[in-house]
């Protein structure tokens, strides 16, 4: 199986200082989560970091989000109310990356010429 090519998908939020993204488990799960708030946020999250991409927008990599960062955008520094935030006002993005492509193994072993 091609590695690297599994299909993501991630919430983009556009803050007034920062840009902000959090994965979750699909966009069906953001969409059932937002139709009833009973359904708990560790079924939609994928993992509960908020990443930050110092405005270099939704395909930039991103840093993980500081407390102060996060005070400053939301009022809150509480991860989960900021998810909440970003769930309610962010974009759902679907990707699915593309095969990693290029050498497996650049030395070689003991067959590189020295």
């Amino acid at each position: 199986m091609p590695r690297g090519n599994a299909p993501q998908t991630k919430v983009h939020y556009h803050g007034k200082d920062e840009d902000f993204v959090i994965y979750v488990d699909g966009s069906k799960a953001v969409q059932d989560w937002k139709k009833d708030r009973s359904i708990p946020l560790a079924q939609v999250v994928s993992g509960f970091k908020i990443f930050v991409t110092h405005k270099h927008g939704a395909q930039s990599v991103g840093d993980e989000a500081s407390k102060s960062t996060l005070e400053n955008e939301f009022g809150t520094h509480n991860e989960d109310e900021c998810m909440i935030k970003i769930l309610e006002g962010g974009n759902v993005q679907d990707t699915e990356s593309s095969e990693r492509q290029g050498p497996k193994n650049d030395s070689m072993g003991t067959r590189s010429a020295h």
